[in-house]
């Protein structure tokens, strides 16, 4: 992350996680969301544009959570709309403010 306040509104009013920990770490955000948990360190000459950062996050309620992202108008990556894929995933992308690649992916069949 470049600028934690900016990480830190996205993640917790667009994204809907929420902070761990009681202590504050200077340079350093780790946020949650039901199972999910994201650390991050600042670095703040990262140059979005040659970024190439990027997670897959599995998680469950998938279409739920799209369409709540969807209702809070946050962007969905242009070629990462919400779709069933021939790999078994339902899966969506969507980039931070530092231009991470975050797909989150619910499997379609469960063991």
């Amino acid at each position: 992350m470049r600028n934690k306040p900016a990480t830190r509104n996205y993640y917790l009013n667009q994204l809907g996680f929420h902070v761990v920990g009681r202590d504050d770490f200077e340079g350093y955000l780790m946020v949650a969301l039901d199972q999910i948990e994201i650390h991050f360190f600042e670095f703040r000459e990262l140059d979005p544009a040659q970024n190439y950062g990027q997670v897959y996050i599995r998680t469950s309620g998938i279409d739920l959570f799209y369409e709540r992202l969807l209702e809070k108008g946050v962007a969905i990556h242009p070629n990462g709309q919400l779709a069933s894929k021939p790999w078994g995933q339902r899966e969506f992308s969507l980039l931070d403010p530092d231009n991470n690649l975050l797909t989150f992916g619910e499997a379609l069949f469960h063991p």
